[in-house]
């Protein structure tokens, strides 16, 4: 058998399908974001996608005092799924294959989430979206992100954001904080710098799952760093 193919997990916020409203789904930024990841497909690279629901339903801001923090985070699961699937479309659009796989069964709109299957859609050059979290309440899409990442055996998590790396501060306040062009999983728990939860990023350390975050918003940015290009900041061991 010949050498496995560049593998990586791909993390979008459900936000990043609102466009500037960050609400809702705008047609526009999904289209423009399917078509950021065909191009990082068309390089030979087998990519997997968890995204957020934050567009639709963001639990913790959302549900108020009537409703629990457990029927919240499964509310949020399945507004993973509604993003799935328009992303599914879209990128099906473009003449991109897809499947989109559930930590929460739904069949008739979606796979169950079967860690070996999902394998073979990617060996097979498909884009699998795994969505519904992790199935579990109290856990954010990042740790589901780099869950997946390590099942799935991904060369890299990609975390695209609103900001061009990881700064020693939020610049949006701070306008002296720096941007690292590297970080190691250490550094970033200890110092607080919101790249991740801590359960992801002690996740993706323990199993050395470097982590890659950069400006979605710049063309080009998903292919190159699926690449293994230096964009943005890298966290690793």
């Amino acid at each position: 058998m010949g050498a496995r193919r560049r593998r990586v997990l791909l993390k979008l916020s459900g936000e990043s399908l609102g466009g500037r409203s960050a609400r809702s789904i705008a047609p526009e930024a999904l289209q423009r974001i399917a078509g950021e990841i065909k191009r990082a497909r068309a390089q030979g690279v087998e990519i997997g996608v968890v995204v957020g629901g934050g567009n639709i339903w963001r639990g913790a801001l959302d549900r108020g005092r009537a409703i629990g923090r457990v029927t919240a985070d499964y509310m949020g699961m399945l507004a993973t799924i509604i993003n799935a699937l328009a992303l599914q479309d879209a990128l099906e659009g473009l003449g991109v294959q897809t499947r989109v796989q559930t930590a929460i069964e739904i069949s008739e709109v979606a796979e169950a989430y079967i860690r070996r299957r999902a394998i073979r859609h990617l060996e097979k050059g498909r884009v699998v979206i795994f969505a519904g979290g992790t199935g579990n309440p109290y856990f954010t899409t990042d740790t589901a992100a780099a869950l997946r990442a390590v099942e799935i055996e991904a060369d890299v998590l990609l975390k695209a954001t609103q900001v061009d790396g990881v700064y020693t501060d939020d610049p949006k306040t701070n306008p002296k904080a720096t941007r690292l062009v590297s970080v190691t999983f250490m550094e970033a728990i200890r110092r607080r710098l919101r790249v991740m939860d801590a359960t992801a990023l002690t996740l993706c350390m323990e199993n050395r799952m470097p982590i890659a975050v950069f400006d979605l918003s710049v063309a080009g940015n998903i292919a190159k760093a699926a690449a293994g290009k230096k964009v943005g900041t890298w966290i690793t061991e």
